[in-house]
């Protein structure tokens, strides 16, 4: 973000202020020496499409001269739009290699990302108006991921590379399917409008921090973070601000208010109550007993800190695994329950049908186990589980049990692991008892 209005500044002080102009300079070589140590393809092109913009908008007006000069001698304005038209193509074929290049770079996380966006997208238009929730995003993926697997209209570079992510690796997508789409149109509305007066006052170093920021957004989750929402407020303030002093237009007044209160409205969002702060330092230190199996301390520690926990996911899978290790499975599946509507994570969905599968209750222990092969079918675990779910005496059913056992010994996982050798050792011998092979 830093770096486009590094090179506006070179380009407006060169001949002011020197000093001011070797400042920037410098500034802008330090960050083109970092960004390719980062390895984020979406930082380069953030940073490369930025940096174009400023050049081009600082060279537009000597271009518009040079038009208006020689619009009327007809070879020398044929000469100019040529080398305009040629630098706009050899531009386009740049970019269009790099972004093949960069796809190429690391093939596997690409075609990662484009699967997050194709399953986003199925998720926003499953509540397009109203939007899941802000906390709710990571099980509205979740359960179109799930939905979009259980049609089995996918391929294997699909179901390789599905993974189960806190965040869609797009903002827009991100809000849409948290808000809903009139309210993701509306901000980006607002952005668009800053950028535009922006532009046309001739801050093209702010504007260009704000195209970066919005092709970054596009590849990547910056808006988690506070400190990329705070600069996102600085910029379009700087833009408005701006304005009004050179113009004052009353019309500026009404988006001003706006962003004070979109800015009043994700500070109350990030703040955190004292009272959790509290609950995750205890969190932090009641762990030691959950990750030692000390279950019975560890339920204890967990219960005092339930009502201020209950909107972190991880907090409720530990607590609901916890009491589903006591042999509590009522209550563990009450806990799971509301820890599945805030992640898409398939072990939640393994634990609740553990549970179901205790307390006899077979249809649904099969269906949770199918619900999580359907939300990542690369894993082998959920498998394993409807393998000895079919092998019970009263569920026993053989076609069901072949097929698992099937998908268990020969489905080709992500990983091999040491637990995956031993599920598949414990499966032969259990198919051995009934004459699968």
């Amino acid at each position: 973000m830093i770096l486009p209005i590094c090179v506006h500044e070179w380009f407006n002080q060169r001949n002011a202020n020197k000093w001011l102009s070797y400042i920037s300079l410098s500034v802008m070589l330090l960050i083109v020496c970092l960004l390719p140590a980062g390895m984020s393809r979406s930082a380069w092109m953030a940073s490369a499409i930025s940096c174009i913009y400023v050049i081009s908008m600082n060279y537009w007006s000597k271009i518009g001269t040079l038009i208006n000069r020689y619009r009327k001698r007809i070879v020398p304005f044929a000469i100019i739009s040529l080398v305009i038209i040629s630098l706009v193509i050899i531009t386009l074929v740049i970019i269009t290699l790099s972004v093949i290049g960069l796809y190429m770079l690391k093939k596997d996380s690409a075609d990662g990302r484009l699967f997050m966006w194709k399953i986003s997208s199925q998720a926003v238009a499953q509540n397009p108006w109203t939007g899941s929730g802000w906390d709710n995003v990571p099980a509205a993926y979740g359960q179109a991921q799930e939905k979009f697997f259980a049609e089995g209209n996918y391929s294997e570079t699909e179901e390789y590379v599905a993974g189960t992510p806190e965040y869609v690796f797009n903002e827009y997508l991100q809000a849409s399917i948290a808000w809903g789409l009139p309210v993701t149109c509306m901000c980006l509305l607002v952005v668009i409008f800053c950028f535009y007066i922006g532009n046309r006052n001739g801050l093209y170093g702010i504007c260009g921090a704000i195209l970066s920021l919005s092709v970054f957004a596009f590849s990547s989750y910056p808006f988690q973070f506070p400190a990329f929402v705070s600069a996102l407020f600085v910029l379009l303030f700087t833009c408005i601000v701006q304005t009004i002093k050179s113009k004052k237009s009353i019309i500026l007044y009404p988006v001003v208010c706006g962003l004070l209160l979109c800015t009043f409205v994700c500070s109350q969002n990030y703040r955190q109550d004292s009272r959790i702060v509290e609950a995750c330092k205890k969190w932090n230190g009641s762990r030691i007993f959950y990750q030692s199996g000390a279950y019975s301390r560890a339920e204890l520690e967990y219960a005092e800190i339930e009502a201020e926990m209950k909107g972190n996911a991880r907090f409720m899978f530990e607590y609901g695994h916890t009491l589903h290790k006591l042999h509590k499975y009522k209550k563990s599946n009450e806990i799971l329950i509301k820890a599945l509507s805030l992640s898409g994570d398939p072990m939640i969905l393994n634990i609740i049908g553990k549970n179901e599968q205790e307390l006899k209750e077979y249809d649904r222990a099969e269906h949770y186990f199918l619900r999580s092969v359907h939300r990542l079918p690369s894993r082998i675990y959920p498998y394993y589980l409807l393998a000895k779910l079919y092998s019970t005496h009263e569920y026993y059913n053989y076609d069901k049990f072949k097929w698992a056992c099937n998908m268990v010994i020969h489905k080709e996982p992500k990983v091999q692991s040491t637990a995956i050798r031993q599920m598949r050792d414990e499966i032969r011998k259990l198919s051995r008892t009934t004459n699968i092979k």
